[in-house]
């Protein structure tokens, strides 16, 4: 039987669950669900974090912009969010390989072969690959995105069945309810364009993106015939759940 393939794409904000730092128990509420959905499905991540897993135990001095600062943050931090899946995934019997991606490879033919290549390999032989943006050489996801675009052309890149985005809402709200403190779910999108007038400019707390950038990232995946689901990844079983219907998330159809 053919897997299904998810590229689950895991925000700052939930992978601290909304702290100053990396919640190893959300890390393994992840890998218990990947642990539980192997049969059915093949994953890959997108997980930023990188410079939140610094920030938690370094302090850098240094009085130059705020960008490189956040880039070394990220060389520093990298390993550590690494390891922290690792040993977590571990446990659960599964195994995890670090690609560290930048725009600059999506524009070269050659570049993009041998990123598919790579990670069907490693998909092929039960290793979940764990992608982050190369940040000590490439800004714009910290600069903005928080990793949403990337997580979109990737997901066009590796042909995947679903784009799940995990971040700290029930999915995209309206504008109405969002005024009225009262939080709606929009919980079925095809014309992305409707979506346009119901977002607002705000950033997450760690992430740099907002839902303009989910939005952006879902607009790839949805000309790559790919679904897209927004999800409250800050919830427990927030993967099982969506795929078993049981919770409440934005799900943006594929054309």
């Amino acid at each position: 039987m053919l897997k299904k393939r998810i590229l689950l794409k895991i925000g700052s904000n939930t992978l601290t669950k909304d702290t100053d730092q990396i919640s190893r128990g959300k890390i393994e509420d992840i890998g218990r669900q990947i642990a539980a959905l192997k049969e059915e499905y093949e994953f890959i991540i997108v997980s930023s974090g990188a410079i939140a897993a610094a920030r938690q135990f370094v302090k850098l001095e240094h009085n130059g912009e705020e960008i490189n600062i956040k880039q070394a943050l990220a060389s520093i931090g990298q390993p550590h969010l690494m390891r922290i899946f690792q040993e977590n995934f571990r446990e659960l019997g599964l195994f995890t390989s670090q690609c560290l991606l930048s725009y600059s490879d999506f524009e070269k033919e050659q570049s993009k072969v041998n990123i598919k290549n790579t990670i069907n390999v490693l998909v092929a032989n039960n290793f979940i690959p764990i992608i982050n943006e190369n940040d000590t050489v490439a800004t714009d996801e910290i600069k903005f995105g928080d990793n949403d675009k990337l997580a979109g052309l990737t997901a066009a890149l590796l042909s995947a069945d679903i784009l799940i985005i995990a971040t700290n809402t029930d999915g995209i709200y309206t504008k109405a309810s969002l005024l009225s403190s009262i939080p709606k779910t929009i919980e079925v999108v095809t014309d992305l364009s409707n979506l346009l007038h119901e977002i607002g400019e705000s950033k997450s707390t760690h992430g740099t993106g907002g839902m303009q950038s989910k939005i952006d990232a879902a607009t790839i995946a949805q000309l790559a015939g790919i679904e897209t689901w927004i999800t409250n990844g800050l919830n427990d079983n927030f993967i099982t759940d969506a795929i078993e219907n049981k919770s409440t998330f934005t799900k943006i159809k594929a054309t």
